[in-house]
């Protein structure tokens, strides 16, 4: 079978918004800091990788690869990835070494491209991701993907959108104000990494605020309680496990995040790896697998997504 004929008919506006000088030169600098970080990096050989699937109709933005442990026989629990980058910056290219060491802890994992603001803004991220768990599910069987057993990883933007989108999940009603129509599979759990979890006055007020209008346009407030993501959590969100480092910028939002989880009944985890000493343990430091702290904060993520499988 052709993996690469598989299509999810689904039809998406060009993009409307101009790319400020500003995000074009922090696309740059984050580029070569992301190839210094991997430089020397290869394919685990114990990993099969299948690259550059199309999934909602595919073109520059909707494409995914997907990893799995060579041998594995079976359906496997999948993780799906929602990388980070502001909303404006990242793709699975980045994330590859991350997500294939992600697979070698017998789990098939999806690494996946979603479109970037600004050239499209919210809830563009929200669409593609429930575009590609849509696509994953009408082909779980050709892809040997569990959908029982479906795991949500995100750092930074990402596990924004990984909480929101969980937040869709559990809540048919918020689902429906967002306007998503979700597939039917089950979310075992999140691993919600370096994040940030609200879209309200406070992002608009924090030092974020630049990132937070190129996502969200020049008013926010047409999307009126859409935004209020904590305000629809309740008792039926999936178990989290929250990751953070003392160095990392959005360290507070950690423990309060995971405190407000367990407070609705929500089974949650939160750590901190490593020191305020070790300034090379900070912002998304788990995708950085030179590090020994990655290693632990991935294992122990998913230690905590196998208690969940079914």
């Amino acid at each position: 079978m052709n993996l690469s004929s598989l299509r999810f008919t689904w039809t998406r506006p060009k993009g409307r918004y101009p790319v400020p000088l500003r995000v074009k030169a922090l696309r740059r600098q984050w580029a070569k800091s992301d190839a210094r970080r991997d430089q020397g990096l290869t394919a685990p050989e114990e990993v099969l990788r299948r690259d550059d699937l199309s999934y909602a109709g595919g073109g520059v933005w909707n494409r995914l690869d997907l990893y799995r442990p060579k041998g594995a026989a079976g359906p496997l629990p999948v993780i799906v990835s929602i990388h980070g980058g502001g909303y404006f910056y990242g793709s699975k290219e980045v994330y590859q070494f991350y997500c294939m060491d992600l697979a070698r802890r017998d789990f098939a994992v999806v690494n996946f491209n979603y479109r970037l603001a600004p050239e499209f803004r919210y809830p563009a991220p929200l669409e593609d991701t429930n575009a590609l768990l849509t696509w994953l599910c009408a082909h779980a069987e050709e892809l040997e993907v569990d959908r029982n057993n479906v795991f949500l990883v995100g750092d930074s933007a990402g596990a924004q959108l990984a909480s929101q989108y969980a937040a869709a999940w559990a809540s048919p009603d918020y689902a429906r104000l967002l306007g998503l129509e979700l597939p039917t599979f089950r979310l075992a759990a999140v691993g919600l990494n370096c994040g940030m979890y609200r879209l309200d006055d406070w992002m608009l007020k924090s030092s974020l605020a630049p990132m937070a209008r190129d996502y969200l346009g020049p008013d926010p407030t047409i999307y009126g309680e859409q935004l209020d993501v904590l305000g629809h959590i309740g008792g039926n969100y999936p178990p989290a496990y929250l990751v953070s480092a003392p160095n990392d910028f959005l360290a507070p939002q950690c423990q309060p995040m995971a405190v407000f989880l367990q407070g609705k009944g929500v089974e949650a985890q939160w750590k901190l790896y490593g020191t305020l000493e070790q300034k090379e343990v900070g912002h998304v430091f788990h995708v950085n697998l030179s590090l020994p702290e990655a290693k632990q904060a991935n294992d122990e993520e998913t230690d905590f997504f196998r208690k969940f499988i079914r």
